[in-house]
């Protein structure tokens, strides 16, 4: 019988106080060459996005170019221009600001809820357990990508609306997490001496409790900022992202109209969400066995 990914996750032994296992996790983490390549080409995506308005200055909505510039037909623009001549370079790099930054935030997001409701629950149990358990199981019913689509249909299609919505939608994974770890420490010893000298509730669980269960949470952060990526792109290539911005969805959807002559439309911005999710696919891998001491000696 198969064993659901946040349970497996959660089951990692994380009973030894968490300052006792960052070297180590360091260390395999940084002799693991899938993580350290995962890693090189996140930061690489991440300088391109930084460094986007320095080396492609002004909107990159603006028409600059003859329309439909195949890549390496004009020196000036190398990835060539599209239907209403937007330097797809400057998109990329520009959307690649958006993308991340949709990413990050959204995941923080979800961190933020996650933690508060997984940790809430999982320490007192009892009653308070059962309520919250019961709402996220509310949210695990409705499909993620149906309820962004409808928080953004009611609010407007910007990018803090997209931002919340995802952050809103997928936070009951990082909850069953924290709350499946919670109830595992509440019991150690550790936390039982802390609460016999007399420690207050908010300094067990953001000093003795949080850090031990935050190993299988940093794996699964680097899994919501890649699904917060491939739902705003879903969400932009619905024509539903944000007008005014540019983004990898935004891009393939508008080229899909000359898929077939001008694919390099879609395919280029389509390869930058598969390099970026593929690099955050291989990090999360790496943290995994990296924390996971089960997994580490392999």
């Amino acid at each position: 019988m198969s064993v659901p990914f946040e349970d497996r996750l959660a089951a990692s032994p994380s009973a030894v106080p968490a300052r006792r296992r960052p070297n180590a996790a360091l260390r395999a983490f940084l002799r693991n060459p899938s993580a350290m390549a995962g890693l090189v080409l996140l930061a690489a995506v991440a300088a391109l996005a930084l460094a986007a308005p320095w080396l492609f200055p002004g909107d990159p909505l603006d028409m600059v170019a003859s329309p439909l510039l195949w890549p390496f037909q004009d020196a000036a623009f190398p990835l060539g221009s599209d239907s209403l001549g937007r330097n797809v370079a400057a998109g990329i790099a520009h959307g690649a600001r958006v993308s991340l930054a949709v990413g990050v935030v959204a995941a923080l997001l979800n961190l933020g809820i996650g933690i508060v409701v997984g940790a809430t629950a999982g320490y007192f149990g009892g009653a308070v357990d059962d309520l919250l358990a019961r709402v996220t199981e509310l949210f695990q019913t409705i499909p993620t990508f149906l309820l962004v689509i409808v928080v953004v249909a009611i609010g407007q299609p910007s990018v803090p609306v997209i931002v919340a919505a995802i952050g809103l939608a997928s936070w009951p994974v990082i909850a069953r997490l924290v709350r499946a770890e919670f109830r595992t420490l509440r019991e150690t010893e550790f936390v039982l001496a802390a609460r016999a000298q007399g420690s207050s509730h908010l300094r067990i669980v953001l000093q003795e409790m949080l850090p031990n269960a935050l190993p299988p949470v940093i794996v699964t952060s680097s899994v919501l900022v890649a699904s917060a990526i491939l739902i705003e792109s879903a969400l932009s290539f619905l024509g539903m992202g944000d007008p005014n911005a540019v983004s990898w969805g935004s891009m393939i959807g508008d080229g899909r109209e000359l898929l077939r002559t001008a694919w390099y439309l879609t395919a280029l911005p389509g390869a930058a969400i598969v390099l970026t999710v593929l690099a955050l696919n291989l990090v999360g891998d790496g943290l995994n066995d990296a924390l996971n001491p089960r997994l580490r000696g392999r």
